[in-house]
Protein backbone atom coordinates (compact mmCIF):
# COMPACT_ATOMS: atom_id res chain seq x y z
CA UNK A 1 0.00 0.00 0.00
CA UNK A 2 1.39 3.71 -1.20
CA UNK A 3 2.63 5.77 1.93
CA UNK A 4 0.10 8.73 1.34
CA UNK A 5 2.29 11.10 2.85
CA UNK A 6 5.38 10.38 0.94
CA UNK A 7 3.63 10.02 -2.69
CA UNK A 8 5.08 7.94 -5.20
CA UNK A 9 8.77 7.96 -5.60
CA UNK A 10 10.68 9.32 -8.83
CA UNK A 11 13.43 11.21 -10.22
CA UNK A 12 13.50 14.37 -8.02
CA UNK A 13 10.40 13.88 -5.91
CA UNK A 14 11.12 14.87 -1.94
CA UNK A 15 14.92 15.19 -3.13
CA UNK A 16 15.17 18.82 -3.89
CA UNK A 17 17.00 19.80 -7.06
CA UNK A 18 20.16 17.69 -8.03
CA UNK A 19 23.55 18.71 -6.83
CA UNK A 20 25.03 19.59 -10.18
CA UNK A 21 21.80 22.43 -10.57
CA UNK A 22 23.15 23.74 -6.80
CA UNK A 23 26.62 23.71 -7.44
CA UNK A 24 25.53 25.80 -10.84
CA UNK A 25 23.43 28.03 -9.56
CA UNK A 26 26.08 28.55 -6.71
CA UNK A 27 28.69 29.30 -9.59
CA UNK A 28 26.76 31.88 -11.40
CA UNK A 29 25.89 33.68 -8.05
CA UNK A 30 29.84 34.28 -8.11
CA UNK A 31 30.01 35.07 -11.75
CA UNK A 32 31.76 31.84 -12.75
CA UNK A 33 30.94 30.45 -16.01
CA UNK A 34 29.04 26.97 -16.09
CA UNK A 35 31.02 24.09 -17.93
CA UNK A 36 29.46 22.76 -21.00
CA UNK A 37 27.87 19.82 -18.92
CA UNK A 38 25.98 22.00 -16.88
CA UNK A 39 24.77 24.11 -19.50
CA UNK A 40 23.68 21.17 -21.32
CA UNK A 41 22.28 19.63 -18.32
CA UNK A 42 19.76 22.71 -17.73
CA UNK A 43 18.39 21.88 -21.13
CA UNK A 44 17.18 18.11 -20.25
CA UNK A 45 13.73 17.42 -19.08
CA UNK A 46 13.33 14.29 -16.99
CA UNK A 47 10.58 13.41 -19.93
CA UNK A 48 14.32 12.66 -21.50
CA UNK A 49 15.77 15.12 -23.55
CA UNK A 50 17.64 14.52 -27.01
CA UNK A 51 20.84 15.86 -26.34
CA UNK A 52 22.79 16.88 -22.90
CA UNK A 53 24.55 14.88 -20.66
CA UNK A 54 23.73 11.38 -19.97
CA UNK A 55 22.57 10.03 -16.58
CA UNK A 56 19.35 8.66 -14.88
CA UNK A 57 17.56 9.32 -11.50
CA UNK A 58 20.55 9.27 -8.74
CA UNK A 59 23.13 9.86 -11.03
CA UNK A 60 24.88 12.53 -11.17
CA UNK A 61 23.55 14.40 -14.56
CA UNK A 62 19.93 13.61 -13.34
CA UNK A 63 17.91 16.03 -15.37
CA UNK A 64 16.22 18.70 -13.55
CA UNK A 65 12.67 19.63 -13.08
CA UNK A 66 11.83 22.61 -14.95
CA UNK A 67 10.76 24.78 -11.36
CA UNK A 68 13.77 23.79 -9.86
CA UNK A 69 15.80 25.07 -13.06
CA UNK A 70 13.77 28.43 -12.83
CA UNK A 71 13.94 28.42 -8.88
CA UNK A 72 18.24 28.69 -9.34
CA UNK A 73 18.09 31.01 -12.53
CA UNK A 74 15.80 32.98 -10.25
CA UNK A 75 18.22 33.82 -7.96
CA UNK A 76 21.04 34.66 -10.08
CA UNK A 77 18.73 37.03 -11.22
CA UNK A 78 17.50 38.45 -8.34
CA UNK A 79 21.38 38.56 -7.30
CA UNK A 80 22.75 41.28 -10.45
CA UNK A 81 18.97 42.39 -10.99
CA UNK A 82 16.62 42.41 -8.03
CA UNK A 83 13.27 42.81 -9.40
CA UNK A 84 13.92 45.25 -12.24
CA UNK A 85 12.55 44.68 -16.01
CA UNK A 86 13.97 46.56 -18.76
CA UNK A 87 11.62 47.55 -21.35
CA UNK A 88 13.00 47.60 -24.69
CA UNK A 89 11.53 49.15 -27.42
CA UNK A 90 12.13 48.84 -31.75
CA UNK A 91 11.85 51.10 -34.27
CA UNK A 92 12.16 50.00 -37.81
CA UNK A 93 13.88 52.76 -39.68
CA UNK A 94 13.70 50.74 -43.32
CA UNK A 95 11.70 47.82 -44.22
CA UNK A 96 11.79 45.07 -46.42
CA UNK A 97 14.57 45.29 -49.40
CA UNK A 98 16.99 43.22 -47.87
CA UNK A 99 19.64 41.29 -50.40
CA UNK A 100 20.57 39.01 -47.83
CA UNK A 101 18.96 35.11 -48.24
CA UNK A 102 18.47 34.46 -44.09
CA UNK A 103 16.15 32.11 -44.12
CA UNK A 104 14.40 32.88 -40.74
CA UNK A 105 13.88 36.34 -42.25
CA UNK A 106 10.50 37.98 -43.41
CA UNK A 107 12.19 40.90 -45.09
CA UNK A 108 14.99 38.36 -46.72
CA UNK A 109 15.99 38.62 -50.54
CA UNK A 110 13.41 37.71 -52.85
CA UNK A 111 10.52 37.84 -49.53
CA UNK A 112 7.14 36.40 -50.47
CA UNK A 113 5.71 36.96 -46.77
CA UNK A 114 4.11 39.96 -47.71
CA UNK A 115 5.42 42.27 -44.90
CA UNK A 116 5.62 46.06 -44.95
CA UNK A 117 8.29 47.60 -47.04
CA UNK A 118 9.26 50.96 -47.28
CA UNK A 119 12.34 53.21 -47.27
CA UNK A 120 14.10 55.35 -44.30
CA UNK A 121 12.14 56.91 -41.93
CA UNK A 122 12.56 60.80 -41.31
CA UNK A 123 14.47 61.60 -38.66
CA UNK A 124 11.41 63.11 -36.62
CA UNK A 125 8.99 60.65 -37.38
CA UNK A 126 11.60 58.36 -35.62
CA UNK A 127 12.03 60.43 -32.21
CA UNK A 128 7.99 60.62 -32.36
CA UNK A 129 7.88 56.89 -31.85
CA UNK A 130 11.17 57.12 -29.05
CA UNK A 131 8.51 59.45 -27.23
CA UNK A 132 5.82 57.30 -27.34
CA UNK A 133 8.25 54.20 -25.99
CA UNK A 134 9.28 56.52 -23.33
CA UNK A 135 5.80 57.61 -22.72
CA UNK A 136 5.41 53.67 -21.72
CA UNK A 137 8.41 53.07 -19.81
CA UNK A 138 11.27 51.89 -22.16
CA UNK A 139 14.59 52.62 -21.43
CA UNK A 140 15.92 51.90 -24.76
CA UNK A 141 15.08 52.61 -28.08
CA UNK A 142 16.31 50.49 -30.97
CA UNK A 143 16.86 51.75 -34.20
CA UNK A 144 16.80 49.05 -36.95
CA UNK A 145 17.25 48.88 -40.97
CA UNK A 146 17.02 45.74 -43.30
CA UNK A 147 20.13 44.96 -45.72
CA UNK A 148 23.51 43.93 -45.79
CA UNK A 149 25.36 46.75 -43.74
CA UNK A 150 24.88 50.27 -43.47
CA UNK A 151 26.43 53.07 -46.63
CA UNK A 152 27.81 56.09 -45.55
CA UNK A 153 24.68 58.13 -46.43
CA UNK A 154 22.79 55.72 -44.10
CA UNK A 155 24.45 56.45 -40.91
CA UNK A 156 24.19 60.00 -41.52
CA UNK A 157 20.45 59.35 -41.61
CA UNK A 158 20.54 57.09 -38.18
CA UNK A 159 23.23 59.74 -36.97
CA UNK A 160 20.24 62.57 -37.49
CA UNK A 161 17.53 59.93 -35.80
CA UNK A 162 19.85 59.71 -32.58
CA UNK A 163 20.20 63.27 -32.59
CA UNK A 164 17.07 63.71 -32.12
CA UNK A 165 16.05 61.57 -30.05
CA UNK A 166 18.54 62.77 -27.39
CA UNK A 167 17.72 66.19 -28.07
CA UNK A 168 14.61 65.30 -25.99
CA UNK A 169 15.54 62.04 -24.34
CA UNK A 170 18.95 62.79 -23.50
CA UNK A 171 18.82 59.63 -20.72
CA UNK A 172 17.13 57.13 -22.87
CA UNK A 173 19.45 54.49 -24.09
CA UNK A 174 19.85 53.70 -28.07
CA UNK A 175 21.07 50.83 -29.65
CA UNK A 176 21.23 50.52 -33.22
CA UNK A 177 20.90 47.65 -35.55
CA UNK A 178 22.33 47.94 -39.22
CA UNK A 179 23.99 44.75 -40.44
CA UNK A 180 27.42 44.39 -41.08
CA UNK A 181 29.40 47.59 -40.30
CA UNK A 182 32.57 48.94 -42.17
CA UNK A 183 35.63 50.63 -41.24
CA UNK A 184 35.03 53.52 -39.03
CA UNK A 185 30.99 53.16 -38.94
CA UNK A 186 30.55 52.26 -35.73
CA UNK A 187 33.16 55.55 -34.46
CA UNK A 188 30.71 57.65 -36.46
CA UNK A 189 27.41 55.90 -34.46
CA UNK A 190 29.04 56.93 -31.46
CA UNK A 191 30.36 60.22 -31.84
CA UNK A 192 26.41 60.82 -32.88
CA UNK A 193 25.03 59.82 -29.71
CA UNK A 194 24.22 56.01 -29.71
CA UNK A 195 24.62 54.16 -26.70
CA UNK A 196 24.83 50.39 -27.93
CA UNK A 197 24.81 48.25 -31.48
CA UNK A 198 22.96 45.12 -31.59
CA UNK A 199 24.11 42.59 -33.99
CA UNK A 200 22.90 38.77 -33.28
CA UNK A 201 25.26 35.82 -33.71
CA UNK A 202 21.97 33.63 -34.48
CA UNK A 203 22.94 29.82 -34.21
CA UNK A 204 26.27 28.17 -33.57
CA UNK A 205 29.01 28.47 -36.35
CA UNK A 206 28.46 24.98 -37.44
CA UNK A 207 25.02 25.87 -38.20
CA UNK A 208 25.13 29.38 -40.16
CA UNK A 209 25.94 27.59 -43.57
CA UNK A 210 22.29 26.14 -42.97
CA UNK A 211 20.56 29.36 -42.37
CA UNK A 212 22.31 31.84 -44.37
CA UNK A 213 24.90 31.94 -47.59
CA UNK A 214 25.41 35.22 -48.08
CA UNK A 215 27.78 36.28 -45.00
CA UNK A 216 29.34 34.10 -42.39
CA UNK A 217 29.18 33.85 -38.34
CA UNK A 218 33.00 35.06 -38.13
CA UNK A 219 31.40 38.03 -40.15
CA UNK A 220 28.72 38.80 -37.37
CA UNK A 221 31.80 38.10 -35.05
CA UNK A 222 33.53 40.87 -36.50
CA UNK A 223 30.90 43.48 -36.43
CA UNK A 224 30.38 42.44 -32.26
CA UNK A 225 34.09 43.29 -32.03
CA UNK A 226 33.77 46.58 -34.12
CA UNK A 227 31.09 47.68 -32.38
CA UNK A 228 32.84 47.02 -29.29
CA UNK A 229 36.34 48.63 -29.95
CA UNK A 230 34.19 51.52 -30.34
CA UNK A 231 32.70 52.05 -27.09
CA UNK A 232 29.59 50.97 -28.20
CA UNK A 233 28.47 48.54 -25.70
CA UNK A 234 27.56 45.50 -27.65
CA UNK A 235 24.36 43.45 -27.73
CA UNK A 236 24.47 40.13 -29.45
CA UNK A 237 21.96 36.87 -28.87
CA UNK A 238 20.64 34.11 -30.81
CA UNK A 239 17.78 32.86 -32.51
CA UNK A 240 15.86 29.47 -31.15
CA UNK A 241 14.01 27.24 -33.86
CA UNK A 242 16.73 27.18 -36.26
CA UNK A 243 17.18 23.65 -36.27
CA UNK A 244 19.64 23.43 -33.38
CA UNK A 245 20.30 21.01 -31.58
CA UNK A 246 20.91 21.23 -27.63
CA UNK A 247 24.92 21.03 -28.30
CA UNK A 248 25.06 24.04 -30.87
CA UNK A 249 22.74 26.23 -28.66
CA UNK A 250 25.25 25.62 -26.37
CA UNK A 251 28.15 26.61 -28.54
CA UNK A 252 26.31 29.90 -29.63
CA UNK A 253 26.01 30.58 -26.11
CA UNK A 254 30.33 30.01 -25.27
CA UNK A 255 30.76 31.99 -28.96
CA UNK A 256 28.71 34.97 -27.43
CA UNK A 257 30.52 34.50 -24.09
CA UNK A 258 33.52 35.57 -25.65
CA UNK A 259 32.50 38.62 -27.31
CA UNK A 260 31.45 40.03 -23.68
CA UNK A 261 28.18 41.21 -24.54
CA UNK A 262 26.12 43.67 -22.28
CA UNK A 263 23.05 42.68 -23.34
CA UNK A 264 21.55 39.02 -24.93
CA UNK A 265 18.42 39.07 -26.48
CA UNK A 266 16.84 35.50 -26.98
CA UNK A 267 14.44 35.31 -30.11
CA UNK A 268 12.24 32.23 -30.44
CA UNK A 269 11.70 31.85 -34.51
CA UNK A 270 8.72 33.48 -36.11
CA UNK A 271 7.77 31.07 -38.97
CA UNK A 272 6.56 33.14 -41.37
CA UNK A 273 4.81 31.94 -44.57
CA UNK A 274 6.48 32.46 -47.21
CA UNK A 275 10.70 32.35 -45.70
CA UNK A 276 12.34 29.07 -46.23
CA UNK A 277 11.70 28.19 -42.46
CA UNK A 278 7.75 28.14 -42.80
CA UNK A 279 6.09 25.86 -40.82
CA UNK A 280 9.26 25.06 -38.45
CA UNK A 281 7.50 23.94 -35.18
CA UNK A 282 10.74 22.57 -32.92
CA UNK A 283 9.93 24.74 -29.87
CA UNK A 284 7.86 24.10 -26.84
CA UNK A 285 7.34 26.64 -23.88
CA UNK A 286 9.01 24.09 -21.68
CA UNK A 287 12.25 23.89 -23.83
CA UNK A 288 12.21 27.91 -24.25
CA UNK A 289 12.22 28.22 -20.88
CA UNK A 290 15.31 26.08 -20.26
CA UNK A 291 17.11 27.73 -22.93
CA UNK A 292 16.21 31.49 -20.73
CA UNK A 293 17.90 29.76 -18.06
CA UNK A 294 20.73 28.29 -19.17
CA UNK A 295 21.67 31.21 -21.13
CA UNK A 296 20.90 33.26 -17.39
CA UNK A 297 23.69 30.68 -15.79
CA UNK A 298 25.97 31.61 -18.79
CA UNK A 299 25.70 35.05 -18.45
CA UNK A 300 24.82 35.99 -14.80
CA UNK A 301 25.19 39.55 -14.92
CA UNK A 302 24.04 40.27 -18.08
CA UNK A 303 21.19 41.70 -19.43
CA UNK A 304 19.11 39.17 -20.20
CA UNK A 305 16.02 39.39 -23.06
CA UNK A 306 13.04 37.36 -23.95
CA UNK A 307 12.60 39.09 -27.70
CA UNK A 308 10.69 38.32 -30.95
CA UNK A 309 8.68 35.26 -30.69
CA UNK A 310 8.03 35.44 -27.03
CA UNK A 311 4.08 35.58 -27.02
CA UNK A 312 4.38 32.79 -29.81
CA UNK A 313 6.31 30.41 -27.87
CA UNK A 314 6.34 30.93 -24.28
CA UNK A 315 2.66 31.64 -24.39
CA UNK A 316 1.64 31.34 -20.22
CA UNK A 317 5.08 30.68 -19.30
CA UNK A 318 6.06 34.73 -19.74
CA UNK A 319 4.99 35.57 -16.37
CA UNK A 320 7.56 32.59 -15.42
CA UNK A 321 10.17 33.75 -17.94
CA UNK A 322 10.47 37.20 -15.79
CA UNK A 323 11.90 35.13 -13.23
CA UNK A 324 14.90 34.39 -14.78
CA UNK A 325 14.93 37.10 -17.98
CA UNK A 326 15.20 41.02 -16.77
CA UNK A 327 14.30 42.21 -19.97
CA UNK A 328 12.04 42.60 -23.24
CA UNK A 329 10.16 44.07 -26.30
CA UNK A 330 7.28 45.72 -25.45
CA UNK A 331 5.23 46.32 -28.53
CA UNK A 332 5.59 45.16 -32.12
CA UNK A 333 8.77 43.79 -33.42
CA UNK A 334 10.17 44.61 -36.74
CA UNK A 335 7.75 43.07 -39.27
CA UNK A 336 5.28 41.26 -37.04
CA UNK A 337 2.85 42.66 -33.85
CA UNK A 338 3.75 42.21 -30.43
CA UNK A 339 1.54 42.15 -27.27
CA UNK A 340 -0.70 45.35 -26.42
CA UNK A 341 2.07 47.24 -24.47
CA UNK A 342 -0.92 47.18 -21.38
CA UNK A 343 -0.55 43.26 -21.18
CA UNK A 344 2.56 43.33 -20.81
CA UNK A 345 2.68 45.94 -18.27
CA UNK A 346 0.09 44.50 -16.43
CA UNK A 347 2.39 41.12 -16.95
CA UNK A 348 5.31 42.49 -15.18
CA UNK A 349 3.36 44.11 -12.34
CA UNK A 350 1.06 41.02 -11.31
CA UNK A 351 4.57 38.88 -11.22
CA UNK A 352 5.82 41.82 -8.72
CA UNK A 353 8.28 43.64 -11.08
CA UNK A 354 9.13 46.92 -11.19
CA UNK A 355 10.29 48.80 -14.57
CA UNK A 356 13.87 50.12 -14.88
CA UNK A 357 14.27 53.93 -14.83
CA UNK A 358 10.96 54.35 -14.08
CA UNK A 359 9.89 55.77 -10.38
CA UNK A 360 6.52 55.06 -9.49
CA UNK A 361 4.06 52.26 -11.09
CA UNK A 362 3.00 52.72 -14.52
CA UNK A 363 -1.13 53.64 -14.26
CA UNK A 364 -2.85 51.86 -16.34
CA UNK A 365 -4.57 52.62 -20.22
CA UNK A 366 -7.96 53.47 -19.13
CA UNK A 367 -8.09 53.69 -15.66
CA UNK A 368 -8.00 51.01 -13.04
CA UNK A 369 -9.30 47.10 -13.76
CA UNK A 370 -13.04 46.70 -13.21
CA UNK A 371 -13.55 43.44 -11.93
CA UNK A 372 -16.94 42.35 -12.90
CA UNK A 373 -17.65 38.63 -14.08
CA UNK A 374 -18.97 38.02 -17.30
CA UNK A 375 -22.91 36.54 -17.15
CA UNK A 376 -22.57 32.96 -18.78
CA UNK A 377 -24.59 33.70 -21.93
CA UNK A 378 -23.60 30.01 -23.17
CA UNK A 379 -23.74 26.14 -22.15
CA UNK A 380 -26.95 24.50 -20.04
CA UNK A 381 -29.75 26.53 -19.91
CA UNK A 382 -28.98 28.80 -23.23
CA UNK A 383 -29.56 27.54 -27.44
CA UNK A 384 -25.43 28.48 -27.74
CA UNK A 385 -22.71 25.71 -27.07
CA UNK A 386 -21.09 25.65 -24.05
CA UNK A 387 -17.49 27.11 -23.87
CA UNK A 388 -15.50 23.85 -23.60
Amino acid sequence: MMDEQAGPAGPGDASGPPRWLEELTEKALQRRAPTRQEALAVLRSPAGHEAGPGGGPGEPWAPAELLDVVAGAARVRRRYFGRRVKLNYLVNMKSGLCGEDCGYCSQRRGSQTGVLTYNWLAADAVAAEAQRAAARGASRVCLVASGRGPTERDIERVAGAVGAIKSDLPDIEVCVCLGLLGPGQADRLKEAGADAYNHNLNTAGDNYAEICTTHTFEDRQATVREAAQAGLSPCSGVIMGLGETDDQLVDVAFSLRELEPASVPVNFLMPFPGTPMEGMAELSPERCLRALAMFRFVFPDVEVRMAGGREMHLRSLQPLALHVANSLFLGDYLTSEGAPSQVDLDMVADAGFVLEGWSGALPPADGPAELRPAIRRRGPGTVLPANT
